[in-house]
């Protein structure tokens, strides 16, 4: 059973039971079950903590429910139902179902401990096609099959904080709205412009063609006889550069790397060969913003 009360224009339901269906969406559905979930509309996402949330709300993206720790009502909760009344009004506010419950049903439901005691389903967006997206930027960074959700957001953390106009993601990338992603970038990627390229796009050379067609210099982040150093200044003369990042591991495909314009590195010391991708992106973003 849910107890359901209403304070402040809001109107919460006290949880007691795992097994409640309205929370499956928070605790059952996978992130690609989440992406999903309103085909062939845009799906739903879950953010993680205030800071993110709000971030979310900043950027124009609808909330659904909410499910929050008793203990965070007044201290993380407060600021999201205030941005939610300033944004949308007060009816849309009493309109959210907000859940509440226990710190340990909480932890229980979700799996997570360290999260701030807040989560928010959000409406999906469109994401923008490519050209569209292209038009206008002049500093972008690729994330070519980045598969974790961790470098991810900390590359676009990274890329928000030092300048660049944007990042595009190849479709085998992960998306940057998944729960680890957004919270590692601190709400970043609803602060920094990206889109992701669709199923039937450009992948390996013919991308990076796609690139300087629409008038970009590419640069590969790898290590190859003919790699520059990431302070060259002809990196940053070009008009319009794209930086370009490979999986951790791996890194990037063969025929990305000879199809891009220049390859460039970081330079190493102590025998270390390279750096974690969403480091050296940081390191690469401040030498050509600089």
């Amino acid at each position: 059973m849910r107890e359901v009360r209403k304070s402040r224009a809001v109107n919460f339901s006290r949880i007691n039971d795992l097994n409640d269906p309205e929370l499956d969406i928070f605790s059952k559905y996978s992130e690609v079950q989440l992406f999903r979930i309103n085909e062939p509309d845009p799906g739903v996402f879950v953010a993680e903590s205030a800071n993110v949330v709000i971030r979310a709300l900043e950027a124009g993206y609808e909330p659904l429910k909410l499910l929050v720790e008793d203990e965070k009502i007044e201290t993380e909760a407060s600021p999201v139902f205030k941005t939610i009344g300033r944004l949308y009004g007060e009816e849309f506010l009493d309109s959210i179902p907000v859940f509440t419950a226990r710190r340990e049903i909480v932890t229980a439901l979700t799996g997570y401990k360290l999260v701030r005691g807040l989560w928010a389903v959000f409406k999906r967006r469109t994401v923008q096609d490519l050209r569209s997206f292209l038009r206008d930027r002049s500093r972008i960074t690729l994330l070519y099959d980045v598969v974790n959700p961790t470098n991810v957001g900390a590359i676009i953390r990274s890329a928000a904080a030092l300048g660049m106009d944007g990042a595009l993601l190849s479709y085998a990338s992960v998306d940057p709205l998944t729960r680890r992603s957004a919270r590692v970038s601190m709400g970043t990627v609803f602060q920094l412009p990206w889109t992701k390229i669709q199923k039937s796009g450009p992948v390996g050379r013919e991308l990076i063609e796609f690139l300087h067609n629409e008038g970009f210099t590419t640069a590969a982040m790898a290590l190859t006889a003919d790699t520059t150093g990431v302070d060259d200044p002809a990196l940053k003369a070009a008009s319009k550069l794209a930086v370009v990042l490979g999986t951790e591991g791996t890194g990037l495909p063969d025929d990305v790397i000879s199809a891009c314009t220049f390859r460039v590195m970081i330079p190493m010391h102590h025998g270390v060969d390279s750096l974690n991708v969403a480091a050296a992106s940081a390191v690469c973003f401040y030498a050509i913003t600089r």
